[in-house]
């Protein structure tokens, strides 16, 4: 695997390990994410980040298979150009079910 790849999949895992590490002293509940603020916007710059790494990797090789590869950079530009649009609930349903497939499957393609 290219190095580039290999480095951006590290941020993705990265930002993953992150925002789980906001939830380890607590509860994953959806009433208290949206009431903390700094939880929320550090969420959504993580996603940003998982989103800007997996543009990079599709420009660098489209053929890598990575679910929902495409929505993924969709939310980033959503989070980046539509801010006021961002919709609680959409975030939420990312780290509750796409983070722990994306995590699977970066931890996998890493340990190729």
């Amino acid at each position: 695997m290219d190095d580039n790849i290999k480095t951006w999949l590290f941020d993705i895992l990265s930002s993953v390990n992150e925002i789980e590490s906001f939830f380890v002293d607590r509860p994953k509940q959806f009433q208290d994410y949206q009431k903390d603020l700094r939880t929320k916007r550090a969420v959504e710059r993580n996603i940003e980040i998982i989103g800007e790494a997996m543009n990079r990797i599709l420009k660098h090789n489209s053929e890598i298979q990575i679910t929902d590869s495409r929505k993924i950079v969709a939310v980033r530009n959503r989070i980046i150009h539509g801010y006021d649009s961002v919709s609680d609930d959409v975030i939420w349903g990312i780290v509750m079910k796409q983070l722990p497939i994306l995590k699977r499957e970066v931890e996998n393609m890493l340990s190729e």
